[in-house]
């Protein structure tokens, strides 16, 4: 099995990995992270279900004034989330082709904004936020395929004299694939609202489009196929974050924003599939919930003195979610014993959290917090809940007890092989 996968699913696996386009995708969400999680934390701030902190921030500044700067911090993240991204897709699907990547990334945001502005001009909370996510993508992309095939072509070059700043050389050269990728994409986005009578096309794609993925991928299932595609390519020894990433960043970001507006209403946070949901509960300790498998060699393994040795190694960065090296030491990749608890694991685990948010034992995730945030903190911290700590301690015990008896196992192979 692990010879016809390796020799036929793992080529297609690397190269959807090392897509172009998927790459940039990814690439872009990794730049603005840091602002994501600032937004998140000033949500945190500013929603700390504790009554003490609130009572007394509350004592101290009247009105509730005291939220205008989680508010603020929103609005310079979240708020403006799809014109951040336009710009950083699309700066690096440019820079990916060798071309004028601050250029690309420039005209990329300018495409997007021929979609987000209709009547006298304006944008809306939706066109620049999490509702024209999907757009932002699909424009930064096509924005930046076009500006590089045209920055190829030397008739639209112009080429400055010799001793011109270099700045102003590049932006002329830019100057015509810009004007022709700008507007042959406002001319697309004048006939769409003129032939299908949409002036606000953004807000009828979320509609039509990005709402109903978003519910479609906030499933039992949609969860399962997360929680499986970056575990099983792992085992092949290729990253599995870097392939499923693109896609799940894609819903996460909406996600965390319509939870956060519902808990602010004083309703159920309607997302339960969201990164901070994977990352405080199925990738604790990096992917396969690989914190329990150090726990359990602790546990049942000290006498192999391999996993022992590897083991030891693992603890602290395993701490802070980094498992390679217990997937290249012991190892995980090809290793036949390990690999159905590796890939088990991570299943059982969002299938006891994604039931336990859905019927209502634990806060659905509002928080992004840094991927590196240990176990267990990490579960308080993206819920704003004791219980989140709860089930994230309880999930590490189901996956010590799935990893335990395939330890023993290998304990036992070591065990004949040493005595040959």
């Amino acid at each position: 099995m692990f010879k016809f996968l390796e020799e036929k699913f793992v080529p297609v696996a690397s190269r959807v990995g090392n897509q172009r386009h998927l790459v940039a995708i990814r690439d872009g969400f990794i730049a603005i992270m840091p602002l994501m999680i600032a937004g998140s934390l000033a949500v945190l701030v500013n929603n700390l279900p504790i009554d003490f902190y609130q009572n007394a921030m509350n004592a101290i500044f009247s009105d509730g004034t005291w939220k205008q700067w989680g508010g603020n911090v929103w609005g310079a993240t979240f708020a403006i989330v799809s014109l951040l991204i336009s710009f950083t897709i699309a700066y690096n699907l440019t820079k990916s082709h060798g071309k004028d990547a601050l250029a690309g990334g420039a005209i990329g945001l300018a495409s997007y904004m021929t979609f987000a502005t209709y009547g006298d001009g304006g944008l809306t909370g939706l066109t620049t936020g999490t509702g024209g996510i999907f757009l932002a993508i699909i424009l930064s992309l096509v924005s930046a395929e076009m500006f590089s095939r045209l920055s190829g072509n030397p008739r639209l070059l112009i080429k400055m004299p010799a001793g011109v700043p270099d700045a102003v050389a590049k932006s002329f050269a830019s100057l015509f694939p810009a004007i022709i990728t700008v507007g042959i994409l406002a001319l697309i986005r004048t006939l769409i609202s003129v032939l299908f009578d949409a002036p606000d096309v953004i807000g009828q794609f979320y509609t039509l489009v990005q709402e109903p993925f978003m519910g479609l991928t906030n499933s039992w299932v949609a969860a399962l196929i997360l929680a499986f595609v970056p575990a099983f390519v792992w085992t092949f020894g290729i990253h599995g974050a870097n392939i499923i990433d693109p896609f799940m960043q894609t819903i996460n970001l909406d996600a965390i924003a319509k939870n956060v507006e519902a808990l602010e209403a004083g309703q159920v946070a309607p997302y339960i599939i969201n990164k901070p949901f994977f990352d405080a509960f199925v990738n604790m300790g990096g992917s396969g919930t690989t914190i329990a498998l150090i726990i359990a060699i602790f546990i049942v393994a000290r006498q192999n003195k391999q996993y022992s040795t590897v083991g030891k190694l693992s603890a602290a960065p395993g701490l802070f979610n980094i498992n390679e090296p217990l997937l290249f030491g012991l190892p995980i990749v090809l290793n036949p014993i390990l690999f159905v608890p590796f890939i088990l694991t991570p299943m059982v685990n969002v299938s006891i959290a994604y039931f336990a948010t859905k019927v209502g034992w634990v806060p659905a995730a509002t928080v992004a917090a840094p991927w590196t945030t240990p176990p267990i903190i990490n579960g308080w911290l993206v819920t704003q809940s004791l219980s989140g700590a709860i089930l994230s301690v309880v999930l590490i015990g189901v996956a010590v007890l799935i990893y335990t008896p395939f330890l023993l196992a290998a304990n036992r192979a070591a065990a004949k092989q040493n005595q040959q």
